[in-house]
C-alpha cells in the first residue's frame, strides 16, 4: 500500500492507495473517533460498494444517505437533504462522515461535514479517476449554483483519503476518460517528465493496467499534496491547478451541469488555454499539438460547444472565483511542464479565441 501525506501541520492527513481497500479491513477504522458513522453515496455507487464498506464497519453504528447520481445533483437541495438526515438521526459532533463516490459526492459530503455543528470529521473514499487523482485531495468542498460552479463551499480537509484502485474496473469508459483530463493537467502545468510518461504509457492506461494506474494515481496525488501543502486556500500557486477550469466551468454552467462531464469541459478548457498561449507566443506550436493529441487520444473533446461563443463564455468567466479586482485571471501553459497565472489578457484576445 502506498501512503502519502498532505502536510498541513496539525491538520495533516494520509492518502492510502492500494487494491482491495473496499473489500478488506483497511485503514478507515483508525480515522473514526467514535461509534457513529454516516456514509454519503449515490444510487450508482451504492449497489457496487456500499455493502462492502459497511461490512468493514460492523463494529460501528452506521447509516447512510443515498443521493441521485450526477453533477446536476451537487445542489443546496441535496446539501439540505444530508443536513436533515443528520439531524433526524441525532448525529453529534463525534460522528464521522464518509464520502463514497466520485467528485460530486466528495464535494457535497465535505461541505456538509464542514457545516454540520460547525464542523465534524469526514473521510474521502473516492471511486472515480477524477476524484482519486484530484478532487478528494486538498479540502475544496462545495455545491453548485445555477450562476456558477462551486460558488458555495468551504476549504475543509478530510481526516484521510482511502483510494481503492479496484473501483476503477466498474467505471464507465466515458467517466474514466473524463478523469484522465485531470491527470493530463498535472503534466501540462508542472511536470514535463510525467506528461512524457503519459504519452509513452497511454495504451496501458486505456487498457486499465493496474500497475500503470497505481503509479499514475500516486504521482498525481503527490503533486496535489505538495501544492496544497504550500498553498492550502488558493492564495497563490494552488491556482495553477485550475488550468483549463475557467473555460471548463463556463462550459458546464452554460450547457447545464452534467451534460458535459467535468473532465470533458476541463479537457476543452486546457486546449483553449493552450491555443490562447500559442496565440500570445507564450507556448510553442509543437507543445500545443502534443497537448491536443494526448487529450484526443482519450476521446475527450477539444472544441467548445458550437452554441457557445465569446458572450456565452465571458459572462461566466467574469464570475470566476480566481478573479481579483474585477480582472479575469487565467492559467496558461508556457511550455509542457510550465504554466503561469495571467490577469492581463484582454477581452479582445479572448474574443479572438472564443468567437
Amino acid at each position: 500500500m502506498a501512503t502519502l501525506v498532505v502536510d498541513l501541520e496539525d491538520r495533516s492527513y494520509p492518502i492510502y492507495i492500494d487494491t482491495g481497500l473496499l473489500s478488506t479491513n483497511g485503514p478507515i477504522h483508525s480515522h473514526i473517533k467514535s461509534t457513529r458513522v454516516c456514509i454519503v453515496t449515490n444510487d450508482v455507487v451504492a449497489p457496487l460498494y456500499l455493502a462492502k464498506l459497511k461490512k468493514q464497519l460492523v463494529d460501528f453504528n452506521v447509516d447512510e444517505v443515498i443521493l441521485p447520481d450526477g453533477e446536476a445533483e451537487k445542489t443546496l437541495a441535496n446539501f439540505d437533504k444530508i443536513m436533515s438526515h443528520m439531524l433526524a438521526n441525532a448525529h453529534g459532533r463525534d460522528t464521522t462522515m464518509i464520502a463514497l463516490g466520485g467528485g460530486v459526492i466528495g464535494d457535497i459530503t465535505g461541505f456538509a461535514a464542514a457545516c454540520y455543528q460547525r464542523g465534524i470529521d469526514f473521510i474521502q473514499v473516492p471511486t472515480t479517476v477524477l476524484s482519486q487523482v484530484d478532487s478528494s485531495v486538498g479540502g475544496k468542498t462545495a455545491v453548485n449554483h445555477p450562476l456558477g460552479k462551486n460558488m458555495i463551499g468551504a476549504f475543509y480537509q478530510p481526516k484521510a483519503v482511502v483510494i481503492d484502485t479496484d473501483s476503477l474496473s466498474t467505471l464507465p469508459i466515458r467517466e474514466f476518460n473524463a478523469g484522465i483530463a485531470e491527470v493530463i493537467k498535472y503534466g501540462i502545468l508542472g511536470d514535463a517528465e510525467f506528461f512524457t510518461w503519459l504519452e509513452e504509457n497511454k495504451e496501458k492506461i486505456k487498457a486499465n493496467d493496474q500497475e500503470t494506474l497505481a503509479f499514475m494515481i500516486e504521482r498525481c496525488c503527490q503533486c496535489k499534496a505538495d501544492i496544497v501543502a504550500c498553498d492550502e486556500t488558493e492564495a497563490g500557486v494552488r491556482a495553477l491547478l485550475n488550468l483549463g477550469h475557467t473555460f471548463g466551468h463556463a462550459i458546464e454552467a452554460e450547457m447545464g451541469y452534467g451534460n458535459w462531464l467535468h473532465g470533458e469541459a476541463v479537457a476543452t478548457g486546457m486546449v483553449l488555454a493552450s491555443t490562447l498561449a500559442e496565440t500570445l507566443n507564450l507556448l510553442s506550436t509543437s507543445d500545443c499539438r502534443r497537448i491536443e493529441a494526448l487529450i484526443s487520444y482519450f476521446d475527450l473533446p477539444i472544441k467548445a460547444p458550437s452554441s457557445m461563443g465569446f458572450e456565452e463564455f465571458i459572462k461566466h468567466m467574469r464570475r470566476d472565483k480566481k478573479n481579483l479586482a474585477g480582472k479575469v485571471r487565467l492559467i496558461v501553459p508556457t511550455a509542457i511542464g510550465q504554466s503561469e497565472i495571467r490577469d492581463d489578457i484582454s477581452e479582445e484576445v479572448l474574443k479572438q479565441i472564443l468567437s
